[in-house]
C-alpha cells in the first residue's frame, strides 16, 4: 500500500501516526505528494489533490483522514482506536469533533497565510485567529476529561495534530494561559510516533 502525504499536513500526520502505532511500516509506503502545483503527477493518482490518500493493494484509493485511519487500524484485525461502548461513544465523538474543529480552522488560517500579502483576506485571518483562541480556551477545560487521559485514541491524536500546527503559525499561541493543556501536551508530544511525525517549522 502507498500513503501519499505532505510533511506539513496535520491530516496526513494523523494517518502517519496510526501507521507507526499499528506497526505497519512494512506494509505501508509513505510517499511525498506534490500538491498545489499545476500539472502535478499526483493529480493522476488522486484528482482532488488532497492528502492523505491511501492506495490499497488492490489499487483502490481511500481519501479523508478519518476513513484512512479507521482502515489502517483494522488491517491486523485488532482495532486499537474504536469508539468506546454505549453512551461513552458519544463523548468520544464529541471530543474528537472539537479537536477536528480546531484543526480545520487552523488549516484555513494557514492556507490564507500561504497566499501573497495582496491576496489575503484580513477578515478570514482575523476570524480564524479568534476561533483558535476560543478553541484553546475550550480545550483548557475539556483537557480534564477522562477520555483525553485514557489509552491513546483518535481525539488525542487529532488534538495533538492541531496544537502542533504552532510550528507553522507564529501567531498561534495556545500555550499562554492554558497550563493544563500544556501539561497534557508535553508527554504526548514526546511519544515516539508523535515525535517522528512532527511537522517541520516554518511555512
Amino acid at each position: 500500500m502507498k500513503l501519499y502525504v505532505t510533511p506539513g499536513s496535520p491530516y496526513a500526520r494523523m494517518a502517519r501516526i496510526v501507521v507507526l502505532e499499528k506497526k505497519l511500516t512494512d506494509r505501508v509506503e509513505i510517499v511525498a505528494a506534490q500538491t498545489r502545483t499545476a500539472n502535478s503527477p499526483y493529480y493522476e493518482i488522486n484528482p482532488s489533490g488532497r492528502v492523505p490518500y491511501l492506495v490499497r493493494d488492490d489499487g483502490v484509493g481511500l481519501e479523508e483522514s478519518a476513513v484512512i485511519c479507521a482502515y489502517l487500524d483494522r488491517l491486523d484485525g485488532k482495532p486499537s482506536f474504536d469508539l468506546p461502548p454505549g453512551e461513552q461513544a458519544w463523548e468520544a465523538r464529541r471530543l474528537e469533533g472539537l479537536a477536528r474543529s480546531m484543526m480545520d480552522g487552523l488549516a484555513v488560517w494557514l492556507r490564507e497565510l500561504y497566499r501573497p500579502h495582496n491576496e489575503r483576506s484580513l477578515g478570514v485571518v482575523q476570524h480564524e485567529a479568534d476561533r483558535a483562541r476560543r478553541m484553546a480556551d475550550v480545550w483548557e477545560r475539556e483537557i480534564q476529561h477522562p477520555y483525553i487521559h485514557a489509552a491513546l485514541n483518535m481525539a488525542q491524536i487529532t488534538l495533538d495534530c492541531a496544537l502542533r500546527l504552532e510550528a507553522h503559525h507564529p501567531d498561534f499561541d495556545w500555550r499562554s494561559g492554558h497550563a493544563r493543556l500544556c501539561d497534557w501536551y508535553a508527554p504526548i508530544a514526546g511519544r515516539a510516533s508523535f515525535a517522528a511525525t512532527a511537522p517541520p517549522a516554518g511555512r
